[in-house]
C-alpha cells in the first residue's frame, strides 16, 4: 500500500464526525465498472484488503492497479486480467476505443455462447462466493440489474442472458469489488451527479450500434443525463448498472464534511473533460444551506377575512413559507406583520402578488442564508388509502416521520375514520420505509 493510501485509510478509520457517511460521484465524464472501482481505491480503499476478499469469489483473475495522468488530473486505473485470455479475445470484447475493461459484460446472446457464461452462472458465482451477506446482496442487485436490461433490450428472458467468458469475469470483478468497497468505506449513502453521455455509434458482435448502448440506455431509464460532447463511449453497461443500484439521489454535491477525494481512470481519450471518474467521501452534517429571500410588510387595514386569499396567492406563486403576526402599529392601532419566504428568483413575483392582493404600499425585501435538514416527500399505503409522508433526517442518522395534513383530511373525511387514527397510520407506514 502507498503512503498516501495508509494516511487516507488511517484518516477513514478514525472518522470527521458522527454523521452517517456519504459517498457522491461526480459522473462528469461518465462511469464504468473500473472507474468506480479505481475512485475506490484512490479513496483509500485498501489493494491488499480489496484482493483478500475478491479471492473469495473463486474467479481467476489479476487485478491491475496503476497511477496515471488524464488530463492535469492523477487517478488510479484498473484492469483485470485473465489467464489465458489472448490479446485478440481482449480486443474483440471491446465495444469501442472508449469503452474500458467491463465492456464485455455489455455483450449478450440470446444462445448458449460458447466460452461464455449464462446469467444463472454468474448469480451461481456471486451466491457460492466467501463475501459478507450485505456485500453479496449488493453485488446481486447490480448484476440483475446488468442481466435484466440485457433482456429486455435483446427480448429474451433473463435465464437466457449469456456473456462473453472475459467480459463476465470483467463484469463479476467489478461488480463485487464495488460491493467490497462501499462496504469498507463504510459507506450509508451514495448520490451522484446527472450521468454525461456520449454519442456517435459502436461496433459489436450484433453489429453496429448506436450510443450510448442499448443496455445502457435501459438502465438509465429515469436518471439524468446530460451530453458530454465527445464521440466515445462514457458510460457502460456494468457502469450504469452500478449508478441503477446504489445511487439514492441525483443531485449537486451535498452538504458533507469532506474527508477524501479519489479519481478512477478511464482510457485515455480526448474531450472537453478528463475521462475520470471523481469521487468525493465524507460525513453528513445533517443540515444543508441554500439562499432564501424574506419579504415583509406591515398592515393595518386589511379585511381579515382577506388573508386566505392572500397566503394562497402567494403559495402559487412560489412562496415556501408564509406567517401572519399581529402587531400594535403606530397611533395605538392594532395590524399584521407578514412576512414571506421564497427563492431569491421569485422576489418580484411575490412582491407584486403583496402589492396587488393587499393593501401594502410597500415591502422590504432582504436575501438571506438558509440551513435546512434533509427531507424527502415519500407516498405510503395505508387502510385509508395512499397518504404523503415527510421523512427528515439529521446528522446523527435520526428520520422523524410527519404526516400530510391535507392528504389526512381528505382520507379521514372520506373513510369517516378519526382523523388521529388516520395520521397515526400514515407515519408508522412512513416509518416502516426506514426499515
Amino acid at each position: 500500500m502507498s503512503r498516501r493510501s495508509s494516511t487516507v485509510s488511517s484518516r477513514l478509520a478514525r472518522g470527521a464526525g458522527d454523521g452517517p457517511r456519504t459517498l457522491h460521484l461526480d459522473v462528469f465524464s461518465g462511469i464504468a465498472g473500473n472507474m468506480f472501482l479505481g475512485a475506490l481505491l484512490d479513496l483509500g480503499l485498501p489493494l491488499r484488503a480489496l484482493e483478500a476478499e475478491l479471492a473469495g469469489l473463486g474467479v481467476k483473475h489479476r487485478l491491475r492497479v496503476s497511477r496515471v495522468h488524464r488530463g492535469p488530473l492523477v487517478a488510479r486505473y484498473v484492469s483485470v486480467e485473465v489467464p489465458g485470455a489472448t490479446r485478440a479475445r481482449i480486443r474483440r470484447r471491446a465495444h469501442s476505443p472508449g469503452h474500458t475493461h467491463d465492456s464485455g459484460a455489455g455483450h449478450a446472446h440470446a444462445h448458449d455462447a460458447k466460452h461464455g457464461r449464462s446469467y444463472r452462472e454468474v448469480r451461481r458465482v456471486l451466491e457460492r462466493a466467501r463475501l459478507r451477506p450485505a456485500v453479496r446482496e449488493r453485488a446481486l442487485a447490480i448484476f440483475e440489474a446488468l442481466g435484466r436490461a440485457e433482456a429486455a433490450v435483446h427480448g429474451i428472458a433473463l435465464a437466457r442472458v449469456h456473456f462473453h467468458e472475459v467480459g463476465a469475469v470483467d463484469a463479476i470483478v467489478d461488480v463485487a469489488g464495488a460491493a467490497i468497497g462501499l462496504d469498507r468505506l463504510g459507506v450509508a449513502r451514495v448520490t451522484a451527479s446527472a450521468v454525461a453521455l456520449g454519442d456517435g455509434s459502436v461496433e459489436t458482435a450484433h453489429g453496429r450500434l448506436p450510443l450510448p448502448a442499448p443496455a445502457t440506455l435501459e438502465l438509465l431509464r429515469g436518471i439524468p443525463t446530460v451530453p458530454a460532447h465527445v464521440q466515445w463511449e462514457t458510460v457502460t453497461p456494468t457502469g450504469a448498472a452500478i449508478l441503477r443500484s446504489v445511487v439514492e439521489e441525483f443531485r449537486t454535491l451535498p452538504a458533507l464534511t469532506i474527508e477524501a477525494i479519489g479519481h478512477g481512470a478511464g482510457e485515455d481519450r480526448p474531450g472537453p473533460m478528463p475521462n475520470v471518474l471523481r469521487a468525493v467521501l465524507g460525513r453528513a452534517t445533517g443540515a444543508s444551506a441554500d439562499r432564501v429571500v424574506s419579504l415583509e410588510t406591515n398592515l393595518d387595514d386589511l379585511v381579515p377575512e382577506h388573508f386566505d386569499y392572500l397566503m394562497e396567492r402567494l403559495f402559487e406563486a412560489g412562496a415556501l413559507d408564509v406567517a401572519i403576526q399581529h402587531l400594535q402599529m403606530k397611533k395605538n392601532r392594532p395590524g399584521f406583520g407578514v412576512r414571506v419566504l421564497g427563492r431569491p428568483s421569485d422576489r418580484l413575483a411575490l412582491a407584486r402578488v403583496l402589492l396587488r392582493e393587499s393593501t401594502a404600499l410597500g415591502v422590504r425585501v432582504s436575501e438571506q442564508d438558509r440551513l435546512v435538514l434533509e427531507r424527502e416527500q415519500r407516498k405510503v399505503t395505508t387502510a385509508y388509502g395512499r397518504i404523503g409522508v415527510k421523512l427528515v433526517r439529521d446528522g446523527a442518522g435520526r428520520c422523524d416521520v410527519s404526516a400530510e395534513y391535507d392528504d389526512c383530511k381528505r382520507a379521514a373525511r372520506r373513510t369517516g375514520a378519526a382523523l388521529r387514527d388516520v395520521v397515526r397510520a400514515a407515519e408508522e407506514a412512513g416509518r416502516g420505509l426506514l426499515d
